[in-house]
């Protein structure tokens, strides 16, 4: 397989993902639960939609604040308006081609800041990294309060309390065995494992040693605060969901990370897996989906919106550069 072929595989893969997700979800749901789900839809209070936006844009402010801080000790501060829109740029870009949003961020930054792209792209890697820390932290705090019905989830399946045990065990000596092999290997994937377990803790403890470290800190727990928020409050759009509690929230939320992660932009993998959260706490498989999309719809109208403005302001308000 030639270079070209794979690359092209790998933009239109994720599309075509997305895509047989949609469809699956269309297939698996009747006529009338479809006309349930966009009823809801329909009917979703636009205040809490609103606030859902809010926090939604309050983070992507506190992440172009944060950048600041990793370029500030490279000999750099960038407008913070310019920040702002090469963030919502890099996030509508990532809807239709992955990853391109972070090249396109650094190329802005390039253009527009004068910082030499190299260094604008390690400080958006190390953001990364510490955006997968945190991630790592939400599905750790996550499981230990989500303890019990994670342990009936099991038994439903046939698994005892020892059999989960057991299950966890197995788990543990898997990933040891894993990381032996990767630390003695010297194959190429082993070598790429070790250069991002490396590259993870080198940005996790780069954050300490820079200037405003505790403003950094400060940012990056705003930013996975605002992410919670924007799904705990749109809750109350759906009469079913709104009296999930904030840990039962935070499951479907980790649920939704893992469909942002692995699809464009969660585009049909996002409701569907957040709907499998919720149905964990006796939430319908209507009221669920309706949930998701809706909670979808919500972000992905902000990115697109405000994407497509930052596009148009940003070489306007730089015309001269």
């Amino acid at each position: 397989m030639t270079y070209s072929l794979k690359k092209t595989l790998k933009l239109i893969l994720p599309i075509a993902i997305g895509v047989f997700l949609v469809l699956y979800w269309y297939h698996k749901t009747s006529p009338a639960d479809r006309e349930d789900i966009l009823f809801y839809i329909k009917e979703a209070d636009l205040f809490w939609v609103t606030l859902s936006l809010l926090l939604g844009i309050i983070g992507h402010v506190s992440r172009a604040i944060r950048w600041n801080y990793l370029l500030e000790p490279l000999g750099y501060k960038p407008k913070l308006t310019n920040n702002i829109f090469m963030i919502f740029m890099a996030y509508l870009a990532n809807l239709g081609v992955p990853r391109t949003g972070e090249i396109l961020r650094a190329t802005a930054l390039t253009t527009y800041e004068g910082v030499p792209f190299e260094k604008g792209f390690g400080t958006i890697v190390t953001e990364r990294v510490v955006d997968v820390f945190m991630l790592l932290v939400v599905v750790v705090i996550t499981l230990l309060l989500q303890t019990d019905i994670i342990i009936s989830f099991f038994e439903q399946r046939g698994f005892d309390l020892n059999g989960i045990l057991l299950l966890l065990a197995a788990g543990l000596i898997a990933v040891l065995i894993f990381f032996i092999f990767v630390k003695k290997s010297n194959s190429s994937i082993a070598l790429k494992i070790k250069h991002f377990i490396k590259g993870l803790m080198d940005g996790v403890f780069s954050i300490f040693k820079m200037k405003r470290k505790w403003a950094f800190v400060f940012h990056t727990l705003l930013i996975w605060v605002c992410y919670i928020g924007m799904m705990w409050v749109i809750k109350f759009t759906v009469p079913e969901t709104a009296s999930l509690s904030l840990n039962e929230i935070m499951v479907a939320f980790v649920f939704g990370a893992f469909a942002m992660a692995t699809t464009n932009g969660g585009v049909g993998l996002f409701p569907i897996l957040v709907s499998k959260a919720l149905v964990l706490f006796g939430i319908s498989s209507v009221s669920g989906d309706a949930f998701g999309w809706i909670m979808w719809i919500a972000q992905t109208l902000m990115n697109v919106v405000f994407g497509a403005i930052s596009f148009l302001l940003l070489p306007l308000l730089n015309r001269y550069k």
